[in-house]
Order: structure tokens, then sequence, then C-alpha cells
């Protein structure tokens, strides 16, 4: 069974051979722990890095414009980026539209240029993915993270957003009109391409509750994401969604919107409570926790949860994917027990 098909069989809970699982290593990792170590630990764990092949060190890393320290950056849509750490991706510092006034001569982006935080060839984008698909491989893309509600927290500031929808503010609705029709013409170019599955992320959670109320999510957002991926729909393709926070209250719309991956955190919101939510009715693309046992636990704790977490949610016939997001500050020893459990439990069911 090939990589595309062992996903797909996991996606439609068709007994795939294995549980997917991604490690992620953010790119601030590569100058904030011994390069040389890190490298050692990727090479010794083949089933995670299949094609890793080693660098000489010590190397450098090229970070997108809004991961740039002291570099400001001014996106697509005149939002300012400012970060304070390189490789971590920035914070909204500067909102086009924080006053209403400036809204009559306010446009969107041009799709066939930008993609919303930066320019995109369409064409180089085609060759990369059909030059993919010849090679058997899974092909996914997907819209920017924060690509509708925070888009418009980015544009307008969260606390002004969540004011107008309470105000029911009639500009803010043209507004994501706008955002969503930019979007909508993102998600129509990549269906032509052809896709296997398409993501729409963006967080929508806090630490504790959600960062809407579910009537605004039900009245604003939720139209929005239904347009954005009915051509996904009428594709055939896979629609999957990301979103870091307590989601609870808001995945009943998500659901509603066709999601067929849901890309949660486990501890935020609560293993039970995802089991028996989720388990069997939707494919689970489990976020492993980054705040507490990862960072501050002991192996053994970190191998106790990976396999609490597959036994819980996981099932012979599939339904359940993992990933794993490294970022500076998870001890070494930690990190090599992540990669030993997820390499190990990939296969509890087989």
């Amino acid at each position: 069974m090939t990589k595309k098909e062992n996903i797909l069989r996991t996606i439609r809970f068709e007994r795939p051979d294995y549980i997917p699982m991604i490690f992620a290593i953010n790119g601030a990792c590569y100058h904030q722990y011994d390069q040389e170590a890190l490298q050692d630990l990727i090479e010794s764990h083949p089933f995670l890095f299949p094609n890793f092949k080693r660098k000489k060190t010590p190397f450098t890393i090229e970070y997108p414009p809004v991961q740039r320290k002291d570099q400001p950056y001014v996106d697509d849509w005149g939002c300012r980026w400012e970060t304070a750490m390189d490789g971590i991706t920035g914070t909204v510092l500067g909102h086009p539209l924080y006053d209403w006034n400036a809204f009559d001569n306010y446009k969107m982006p041009d799709p066939n240029i930008y993609m919303g935080i930066g320019p995109i060839d369409w064409n180089a984008e085609k060759v990369r993915m059909t030059q993919m698909r010849e090679n058997g491989e899974f092909v996914s893309a997907g819209l920017r993270h924060g690509h509708t509600f925070l888009q418009i927290c980015d544009i307008r500031g969260y606390q002004n957003v969540l004011f107008d929808m309470e105000d029911e503010e009639p500009k803010l609705k043209q507004l994501l009109d706008m955002v969503t029709e930019f979007n909508l013409q993102i998600v129509k170019k990549y269906m032509e391409i052809g896709v296997d599955m398409f993501g729409f992320g963006e967080d929508l959670g806090m630490q504790v509750g959600p960062m809407l109320s579910p009537q605004n999510m039900d009245d604003y957002i939720l139209p929005a994401y239904k347009k954005i991926m009915k051509p996904v729909q009428e594709s055939d393709a896979i629609i999957h969604m990301h979103s870091d926070g307590d989601i609870r209250t808001l995945v009943p719309y998500l659901l509603e919107g066709g999601v067929e991956v849901l890309n949660l955190q486990d501890l935020v919101n609560g293993i039970d409570w995802i089991k028996q939510t989720l388990k069997g009715k939707v494919c689970i693309d489990l976020d492993i926790d980054r705040q507490n046992i990862t960072r501050f636990g002991t192996p053994a704790q970190i191998d106790e949860l990976i396999r609490l977490e597959v036994s819980e949610l996981g099932s012979r016939e599939g339904g359940l994917m993992m990933i794993f997001g490294l970022y500076p500050g998870t001890p070494l020893e930690n990190v090599k027990a992540l990669m030993d459990a997820m390499e190990k439990y990939a296969f509890y069911y087989n």
C-alpha cells in the first residue's frame, strides 16, 4: 500500500496499514538546537522522515517575511506583521481598517497574483502539483492560515470585529464578502489544478473557549466557510480544517460546513470529549500537546500520552491521523521520546 493509499484509507475508514504521523519541525529550531544533534534524531527516525538528506553544518534557514525578527512585513491586505524571534510567525500590529473611514478606498488583492500573504506563481504551482500527482504522491493544498475570521481580525483588529458583529455593522459584512470572494477565487484555481485534499486552517479557539460566540460563528463565519468549501465538495476533494484552541462549541458548525478531516488540539479540547464527539464520525487529525507533557513531562509520560491517544481515538478501521509541531524549548530527550512513540504506535492496530 502506498503512502497516498494509506492516507485515503485512513480518511475513509477503510482499514489503513498504519496511522499517518507527521512530525513538523519549525524553522526556528535549527538555530535554537544543536544542528548536528537535531539531524541525528531526524536521521534515526526514517518512518517519520523518509526523504531526509543531511546538511553540512552550520547552515541557515530562509524564513518567510512574516517570520523575520526586526523586519516588519506588510502583507497583501495591508496588515503589518512583526515578530520577536526568527522563524516564529509574528503578530499583526498594524490594521489597515482599524478606522472604518479608510474603507471606501480599500481594495482586495488580485488573486491572480497574490495568495493573501505574499505573491504566488500559478504556473509554477500547477507544475509542482502535477509532478506530485505523476509521482503518485498525495496532493494537498490550502488557503493561507487565518483565511477568513482571522483575516478580518488582522484587517480590522480583533476587538473591533467582535464589536462590529454585536453591533451588526454593515461594513463588516461588506469586508467579509470581499475576503470571501478573494478566498473563493484561490480555491477555484486549486480545484482547476486538481488536489486530493484542500485545507482551511485558522485558529478559532483560545486556551479556554472560542474566539467568537457560536451565534456569531453561525451568522458571519459559517456562511463564508460554506461558500469557499463548496467548490471543494463539488470536485470530490477532501476538506481539511485546522484550528488551534478550545473549539468544542464551534465543532458542530465546522462539520456542518462539510469538514471531513478535523485537525484539533488534544489536551486543550480533551481526549475524552474528542472521543465522545468525533470518533467514527470524522477523521481526527490530532494535534499533539505542545504545552504540558511534551514540554515538561518525562519520556515515559510522553510514551504513555501517545499510546493513550492512539488507543482511545484510533481504530483498526482508520479515522485517526496525528501531527506534532516542534518549537524551541522542548528538551531533546523529549523530542526523541516523541519520535520514538510516534513511530512505534503508528502500527498499534497492525
